[in-house]
């Protein structure tokens, strides 16, 4: 299972939200490439990065400090926040990103998400935000109202990468994942899905590996020095192997 430590960005700084709420931020670092590096030199071969400017303002913002973490490392990086039309698209691949990730657009412009994943095939990663099993849009705002499950099953026919399942109601609140809600959604679609939201101990890792998701987000309990990569990474191997 692929450890993905997360970096979210706000002016320019590595910062956490508990549940997305953008008045409940804590500044964690000044210099995310230097955060990067560090996740980099632990072991992790994945980074996620969220641009929270990005998803409230429906472009990306942070652009420039993204740029500079993808050329400070050798990983597999891949961006959320603000990935709304075509023009983005292109400009933020061409920063040497991987995988960019959409929510939003996907859920409110199909037709255009579609087109796009087709363009670019295995780079698009659908994000899934669900507040009690319904998706939410907007940077968390709003809750469309649509059974989270429904529409993965219908988007997974893409030729999408994975899809990142976030779990509101634990993302940044320390108290563990959803176990039963992510190994549903992996259950539910041929593509592999990433947890995200509470993942807090090594423990919480190797369930998740055991329940079969292909990769766990790392945030708030990394930098409240709760989980370290290391650990992480050799929880999931564990995990696996009692999958498996």
């Amino acid at each position: 299972m692929q450890i993905w430590p997360a970096i979210d960005l706000r002016g320019g700084m590595c910062v956490r939200l508990q549940q997305g709420d953008y008045a409940r931020e804590t500044v964690f670092s000044d210099d995310p490439v230097t955060v990067a590096r560090g996740f980099e030199s632990a072991g992790a071969k994945h980074l996620h990065l969220v641009d929270l400017d990005g998803a409230r303002e429906g472009k990306p913002v942070n652009a420039r400090v993204v740029q500079r973490i993808v050329e400070a490392v050798d990983m597999q990086c891949e961006l959320g926040g603000g990935v709304r039309d075509t023009e983005k698209v292109e400009a933020l691949l061409e920063t040497g990103l991987d995988r960019l990730v959409v929510g939003t657009s996907a859920l409110k412009r199909p037709e255009w998400f579609a087109e796009a994943c087709k363009q670019h095939p295995g780079k698009f990663v659908l994000g899934l935000d669900a507040r009690d099993g319904k998706v939410a849009t907007d940077g968390w705002e709003q809750d469309s109202g649509a059974d989270v499950l429904a529409v993965a099953r219908e988007l997974a026919s893409l030729p999408i990468a994975a899809i990142i399942y976030t779990d509101i109601a634990t993302d940044g609140m320390l108290a563990g994942p959803n176990v039963d809600a992510m190994a549903a959604m992996q259950a539910a679609v041929d593509v592999p899905v990433v947890a995200s939201g509470g993942v807090t101990t090594a423990d919480d890792v190797a369930a998740l590996a055991a329940a079969g998701l292909a990769g766990a987000i790392i945030g708030r309990a990394h930098y409240e020095g709760r989980i370290t990569i290391e650990a992480a990474l050799a929880a999931s191997d564990a995990g696996e192997a009692s999958h498996a």
